[in-house]
């Protein structure tokens, strides 16, 4: 069904959560589709984004509502069971909070990568994590239809996104590009409506395909991932939440607090990872000093015939790619590497502190479009440095 039609159905709010990583422009698209509805589709809407301090390469959730003119927007929380759900990096995919309220009913956009195999893709993925059965799952190669326009991911993902909403004209979509970017990138408009465009045309259910970059409209089975989904004890809510107002722990206490040492942070990397020099390094410490994510793994050692803390490895599981330590190094004994080069990490070295290795765990891949010609473009027309 499409926004309207689900609207005149007597459904409240049409929502739509966006999970992306900083650096994608989730956040912009999040506020090109509210002002979307207000100003092109005749509905009354909102947006808001949520994101840690650290935006670049950490990960970012999209909230929008929709629903009829005459009526009032009231609910200003998080959207917590999504009638579109749109994921802008696959290395998202595996962590099991990205589904939090899907069903049946749900759609959903998954970025995938140049020229995979979808349906073996999603075989694997119902394996490792719990998501939702049943629902219309969509694809598209949105990293390289970005590199070959010249564009950005998020207008891609826009253009996907307005092509399942069931919106039959781009011609909203493109007013609200120019409205957004022409002012601020006018070079670069037009690169932006083909980003967009295409993301419409080329986005297709995978139930139906099975290879998105060929076109191959070959007809395969829906997969029924309904028996895939872990349901969880009583003590969680219908939605996922694991504590909320009647389950809190006394006290509101928070049992996470603080530290991200089981959380696995290595889909937020962007293309880039430091690569420790070991021989240059004279153990000053900066580098633990600067990491907020507990990085660096420093243990008793000698150097220069002195006993001191020695700096051992890097634990690239909790790496998010952020480079602090790469800036501060006063010898130059962190340098910043692309990710891609480099599938043999020298000095990984797991936290020692981490009792448990989740299960899901794996490597993510560097995000080329990062180093990509399409990205760069876009970074000297602001006038910083490549």
């Amino acid at each position: 069904m499409t926004i309207h039609e689900k609207l005149d159905a007597g459904k409240a709010y049409y929502e739509i959560r966006l999970e992306s990583i900083g650096g994608l422009g989730a956040n912009l698209c999040g506020k090109m589709l509210g002002e979307l509805g207000i100003k092109y589709l005749g509905l009354n809407s909102s947006s808001f984004s949520s994101y840690g301090s650290e935006k670049t390469g950490t990960p970012v959730k999209g909230f929008i509502r929709y629903c009829k003119e005459n009526k009032e927007i009231r609910v200003h929380y998080p959207v917590t069971e999504p009638d579109l759900l749109v994921i802008f990096h696959q290395a998202l995919l595996k962590d099991a909070s990205v589904w939090k309220g899907c069903n049946e009913k749900t759609s959903v956009i998954i970025a995938l990568e140049p020229g995979q195999e979808l349906i073996p893709f999603l075989e694997d993925l119902k394996k490792k994590t719990a998501i939702p059965g049943r629902g219309q799952f969509y694809g598209l190669e949105a990293q390289r239809i970005a590199m070959e326009t010249h564009s950005r991911i998020n207008v891609v993902m826009l253009g996907a996104a307005l092509k399942v909403m069931g919106i039959e004209s781009l011609d909203a979509g493109e007013a609200i590009c120019k409205d957004t970017l022409g002012k601020k990138y006018p070079d670069a408009l037009q690169n932006n409506l083909d980003g967009m465009r295409r993301g419409y045309d080329e986005v297709a259910e995978i139930s139906k395909t099975t290879r998105i970059s060929e076109g191959n409209e070959k007809s395969e089975p829906v997969i029924d991932m309904s028996k895939t989904v872990k349901h969880s004890d009583d003590s969680k809510q219908d939605n996922g939440q694991v504590w909320g107002y009647d389950n809190a722990p006394i006290g509101g206490i928070n049992p996470r607090f603080g530290s991200t040492v089981i959380a696995d942070l290595s889909p937020s990397r962007q293309g880039y990872i430091p690569i420790f020099v070991k021989e240059r390094c004279i153990n000053c410490g900066l580098c633990f000093s600067a990491c907020p994510d507990m990085v660096f793994q420093f243990a008793k050692g000698e150097y220069k015939g002195r006993e001191m803390m020695v700096n051992q490895g890097l634990d690239y599981y909790h790496c998010k790619g952020c480079l602090r330590c790469v800036d501060v190094c006063p010898v130059n004994a962190l340098v910043r590497g692309v990710e891609a080069e480099h599938p043999e990490k020298p000095y990984f070295l797991p936290n020692q502190e981490l009792l448990i290795m989740p299960a899901y765990y794996e490597e993510a891949g560097p995000d080329g479009y990062i180093t990509s010609e399409s990205y760069l473009t876009e970074k000297r027309m602001e006038g910083g440095e490549v």
